[in-house]
């Protein structure tokens, strides 16, 4: 028998990693709507990240691996008096900015929250500036970390718009991966190989399962997923900034590569060119804090709300229709176990909104979901998918997320059928959803920050050209706390009364 040689000449560097280098490096965003919009998204990052300090599931998350750790002129978490090695502080900031499943959302034939990644975008751009990376001469302002938001919003949102990565069965935290590695490696002052290198090892990685975001498994670790991967890739950048080898043909090698081992033999499609599509039209979460393709079904319970508070006995079927993508993720049966559970379940948040006439984080919390009106309602609903609410999330022109409800009553009558096709916090709505985003960006500072604290951060957000001109490292020192957040963690007590009586 004859022995097969295996070809051991060296490869060139899989297309998509050079498309995605060379946008890193060379593309110049001359987006005003893409930089607006950004500048909201930054804050409502932020205010994401401050909410969630209420929650001890978060904050005991929190911190250095190994109590007590300092890092002299490291990265600064906000809200908090930490300071980390960029690693670790990446993963700090995107727990957060991740925990309470209200940060911004991008649907496609994958799904996300490209603001993840602004978890290794701030800590590296903290460190470099307090650290002087490299001797830089000029520090990194706001509108650096603007930048490189949009283009990791592009390379997140453009790869997941006809690349669907659950439908083999994994999370789309590895898109965070895959596009903090590339902004950070270009804000790190790598070369366009570096940033092939570095993103070939964030492929190599592989991908997270979906396990923890679906029943019967679902749990908090998809809260802090998006901050494990937003760390990895800041690890990645740093290790190949020191010299590591990359893969070139990570994706395309046959039998060893990302496509035929974990994308079916099937490779990537870019449905257009990197560019500053994705911020523009980015979906916020404005209303509440809850799975984006349940968004308009809670408007619409919040719009009978009022009507039918006072029947919820009376009910005989409550009817939802839907999309696809909403009965895959979020339609769901049976016991809630934890507050993880119930965030993904479309059912449960219809419900809390026409109880309650209100939906917030502290809503899939145990002493509200043990209210025996929430399974009675669950009970009763049906849900059914519209065909053209599936075809019309996908429409590139269109983007909705349609959900129409609808309440029979034991006596025969039933209800209007309400209509919302897209959310407040929709391209289609910014006009009347970004005084909204502000709001909520102000309510969630009150907590950590006196009044004056509150005015200078408010006064600098509010001012476009005077935050882009900002160095990040000023920026964030306006967002720390100088408090123990040790003695916090671990508590009964909420965090966030407990910063707010320490800070005076």
């Amino acid at each position: 028998m004859m022995s097969t040689h295996i070809s051991n000449i060296r490869p060139k560097s899989d297309d998509i990693l050079i498309k995605i280098a060379d946008y890193v490096t060379d593309y110049v965003i001359d987006s005003d709507e893409a930089y607006n919009t950004a500048r909201y998204c930054l804050l409502d990052t932020l205010g994401c990240g401050f909410l969630a300090l209420n929650y001890p599931e978060c904050t005991k998350l929190l911190g250095p691996i190994v109590e007590g750790t300092q890092v002299p002129n490291g990265a600064r978490v906000p809200g908090t008096s930490y300071e980390l090695d960029p690693v670790h502080a990446a993963f700090n900031i995107g727990c957060m900015i991740r925990w309470l499943d209200f940060n911004d959302t991008w649907l496609a034939a994958e799904w996300g929250h490209p603001s993840d990644n602004l978890g290794g975008i701030l800590a590296v751009a903290d460190y470099m500036n307090r650290a002087k990376f490299f001797g830089v001469k000029s520090p990194l302002s706001v509108r650096d970390v603007l930048t490189a938001m949009i283009k990791a919003h592009e390379i997140q949102g453009v790869l997941a718009l006809e690349n669907s990565f659950n439908r083999v069965g994994l999370d789309h935290v590895i898109l965070v991966r895959v596009a903090t590695t590339a902004v950070v490696m270009a804000m790190l002052g790598g070369t366009k190989d570096q940033i092939i290198d570095a993103l070939s090892n964030a492929w190599i990685d592989g991908g997270a399962l979906r396990t923890y975001r679906h029943a019967p498994n679902t749990g908090s670790r998809k809260s802090w997923a998006a901050g494990d991967a937003t760390s990895r890739a800041v690890r990645l950048a740093l290790m190949v900034l020191k010299g590591e080898m990359g893969y070139p043909a990570a994706l395309t090698t046959q039998t060893w590569g990302f496509y035929d081992v974990l994308f079916k033999g099937n490779t990537f499609s870019l449905a257009r060119p990197f560019g500053s599509y994705v911020m523009e039209n980015v979906l916020f979460k404005i209303s509440f804090p809850a799975e984006f393709h349940a968004q308009t079904a809670v408007e619409c319970a919040l719009k009978l709300h009022a009507e039918i508070k006072d029947r919820l006995d009376d009910i005989e079927q409550i009817t939802i229709t839907t999309h696809e993508s909403a009965i895959r993720i979020i339609d769901k049966t049976g016991p809630l176990h934890n507050p993880a559970d119930r965030d993904h379940c479309i059912q449960y948040m219809t419900a809390i909104g026409l109880i309650f006439g209100d939906l917030t984080a502290d809503h899939y919390e145990n002493d509200v979901a043990v209210d025996p009106r929430i399974d009675a309602l669950r009970e009763k609903m049906v849900i059914v998918e519209d065909p053209q609410y599936s075809k019309d999330y996908l429409d590139p022109d269109k983007r909705s997320i349609a959900n129409t409800l609808q309440i029979r009553f034991k006596s025969g009558e039933s209800t209007d059928k309400v209509t919302v096709e897209y959310p407040v916090g929709h391209r289609r709505r910014r006009k009347e959803g970004l005084p909204v985003l502000l709001n909520k960006f102000e309510k969630t500072l009150s907590p950590y920050f006196n009044e004056e604290e509150q005015k200078t951060i408010l006064s600098l957000c509010t001012n476009p050209s005077q935050l882009d001109t900002t160095p990040v490292d000023e920026f964030i020192s306006l967002l720390i706390k100088k408090i123990d957040m040790n003695a916090i963690v671990g508590t009964s007590r909420c965090p966030a009364k407990l910063i707010r009586e320490r800070s005076g």
